[in-house]
């Protein structure tokens, strides 16, 4: 296992709560309205830095699930189920913040948008890796499978990323343009809460993580204790 310093993810959980609140500020305070849509507009700051950061979740699955099959240590398998944690977590929050977005743009809680059935498609994905992780496949062999089903999952991602651009889609895309369509103080407001859910986002896969490498500790030491018994 990885080891995680207690400092490392109190830093993490301190910058998030100082970055949260700079981001709040900057969201009811700083940034102009929306001429359309008005106050509701601002729901876009917390839409967005939810939605990219689940694709970094699940590319981070991805990536530890390539390490499972090339080295067969526990940790990277581990660490795939954490980061798959965080990223349903706030896959499933962007849905939410963006239904509620799209009632007030598009007078209904849910079309089949490329871009919403894409993400739909990949919450659901990712939801049943979790639920084979939960049936607890142990060994290599279950370390093995949960990594074959985390990168194919990935496929899904890249889809959801350009599926405003490569079909019909009524989502906006915030970088098509080179400013997205956005007042530099509407961008300044967008990379502070980047900041601000990559800092949440940080200190809930190290706690986790660190969570899990103490549950394994302690199973290791039951396991001891239950072979002395019997001896």
């Amino acid at each position: 296992m990885f080891r995680i310093y207690p400092k490392t993810l109190t830093l993490f959980a301190a910058a998030a709560m100082v970055l949260m609140a700079a981001g709040q500020y900057a969201i009811w305070f700083y940034a102009p309205e929306e001429m359309t849509m008005g106050p509701v507009q601002k729901i876009f700051y917390f839409h967005l830095p939810l939605a990219w950061w689940c694709f970094v979740a699940f590319f981070g699955v991805f990536a530890a699930s390539v390490m499972v099959l090339w080295t067969g240590k526990e940790k990277w398998d581990v660490l795939a189920g954490v980061l798959a944690e965080a990223g349903v977590l706030f896959s499933g929050l962007a849905l939410i913040t963006g239904s509620i977005w799209g009632r007030a743009a598009w007078n209904t809680w849910w079309t089949w948008d490329p871009r919403l059935s894409t993400t739909l498609v990949m919450w659901f994905v990712y939801s049943g890796y979790l639920v084979l992780r939960a049936a607890d496949a142990g060994g290599a062999k279950g370390a093995r499978m949960r990594a074959v089903l985390g990168i194919v999952a990935f496929v899904d991602v890249p889809l959801v990323f350009l599926s405003a651009r490569l079909w019909r889609s009524i989502h906006p895309a915030v970088l098509a343009s080179r400013s997205g369509g956005l007042e530099p103080e509407m961008w300044t407001t967008v990379w502070i809460n980047l900041l601000a859910w990559g800092a949440l986002f940080a200190a809930i896969v190290l706690a986790r993580y660190h969570g899990a490498g103490f549950a394994r500790r302690v199973e290791a030491a039951l396991v001891r204790i239950q072979e002395k018994t019997l001896q």
